[in-house]
């Protein structure tokens, strides 16, 4: 049982609110400094630095700086317009906006809570105006950003892809399906609340079709950025990791030259948020592969999937054992640590049972996003809550209808491993 002693720490450190990144390294050297003392504490340290040394980790600061330019340059205010242009004159259709907002963005920033921040700067104020409730506004903006990082190029996905040993561009593909049926899921849930609550559309009238199209000239350089990053891995221009460095250039030349609004003053902001968002992102990665080499030693991982074998023979039973598993965990643990964590646990289980590792990746990123959004420790619920100023109960009132919706998908995609693997098996 002394064996287990770093997981109980890890949690117990978890509920004391110490930030993931020390409590992944601190449980994981109680192991190496007191139970397990046949390693040389060097050989650890030594392990602990080169685990950020990888290459494709590299991928992380450079679309991290994407969302960073891209909240600069002008591209969310062309993306915001051209979506008001589509569905502004539905019922309830600014928050139908922020939903094809996030949609959109998602291929571009990639990140939930820049995603979540960005609409509570930009929409949030603006539906208040319109009439909506403020904590309504406020569980649409974070349920909304739960589409961003299913969408390539989210940064989950290249973390899962890199955890997994699969291929980051198949788990790219794969999440287009999942991400629209996601939004589609919202923006119905949206409209019956709106209709039930008299929500006035943002327009009066549609938008007539010279005006969408004036505002789809303005957004096409925003919309091509996603689509020119998978092509150019598609047809192997580039490799995951340098996708994102053509990401960060892209996006700094249609601002430079497109819009025009991003200027030399900026590149300070962009570089201080690169960073303080890269060091938390690879803290958490870092502490993770050292808690995972603990695990490692002591067959940890082989225990719990012979525990699920045993447990079940049944593929359909162990998903929906893993789905209460990671919901669980996710009201507790912020989604990205989740993942880092329990994916090396449950894989070899999954492996064992056939299920496609592609589309396990997809269940446990949708299910880490639901994450984000429910009590107590849902960051994106936290992100949007502190910016608007809303009360948690009162959020989570307003953010049920949207769960059902967003978990109803999520037991679509569960088990609807076609659907998943559509376009990935196409490609």
């Amino acid at each position: 049982m002394l064996d287990y002693l770093p997981m109980v720490l890890l949690f117990v450190m978890f509920l004391l609110n110490i930030p993931v990144a020390f409590s992944l390294i601190a449980s994981a050297l109680v192991y190496f400094l007191f139970i397990n003392t046949t390693l040389p504490i060097a050989l650890v340290m030594q392990r602990f630095i080169t685990s950020a040394e990888a290459f494709p980790l590299l991928a992380i600061p450079f679309f991290i700086m994407v969302g960073s330019v891209m909240n600069f340059s002008g591209i969310s205010r062309s993306l915001l317009g051209f979506a008001d242009s589509l569905i502004g004159h539905k019922t309830g259709g600014l928050a139908q906006v922020n939903v094809i907002l996030s949609t959109m963005m998602g291929g571009i920033s990639g990140s939930a809570n820049a995603d979540a921040a960005m609409q509570s700067k930009i929409l949030a104020p603006e539906m208040t105006k319109r009439g909506y409730d403020l904590p309504f506004t406020a569980a649409v903006t974070a349920a909304s950003s739960c589409i961003s990082p299913v969408i390539p190029p989210g940064i989950n996905l290249i973390i899962f892809a890199l955890l997994a040993n699969v291929s980051v561009h198949s788990m790219f593909i794969a999440g287009y399906v999942p991400a629209l049926l996601m939004a589609l899921a919202l923006m119905i849930t949206i409209a019956i609340i709106a209709k039930r609550r008299d929500y006035k559309p943002s327009r009066s009238e549609p938008a007539s079709a010279a005006e969408r199209f004036s505002y789809f000239l303005k957004a096409i350089p925003a919309l091509l950025i996603p689509f020119g990053v998978i092509l150019g891995m598609r047809f192997g221009l580039f490799t995951p990791t340098e996708a994102g460095a053509v990401a960060v250039l892209l996006c700094a030349l249609i601002g430079f030259f497109v819009y025009k609004e991003l200027k030399l003053k900026h590149v300070g902001p962009i570089l201080r948020e690169t960073v303080q968002g890269t060091s938390t992102v690879m803290f958490i990665i870092i502490g993770a592969l050292l808690f995972g080499y603990y695990m490692t030693l002591e067959r940890i991982p082989q225990s719990i999937a012979s525990a699920l074998i045993d447990l079940t023979d049944s593929k359909f039973m162990l998903l929906l054992f893993i789905n209460l598993l990671l919901l669980a965990v996710g009201m507790f643990i912020e989604g990205g640590a989740a993942m880092i964590i329990l994916t090396p646990l449950l894989l070899p289980a999954v492996l064992n049972l056939g299920i496609n590792p592609v589309h396990f990746g997809v269940i446990v990123i949708v299910n880490i996003m639901i994450g984000g959004i429910t009590p107590p420790f849902g960051s994106m619920m936290f992100t949007v809550c502190s910016i608007l100023k809303v009360r948690l109960l009162d959020f989570v009132r307003e953010v049920i209808p949207l769960l059902a919706a967003l978990l109803a998908v999520l037991l679509l995609l569960t088990y609807s491993e076609g659907l998943v693997m559509f376009l990935p098996s196409l490609l």
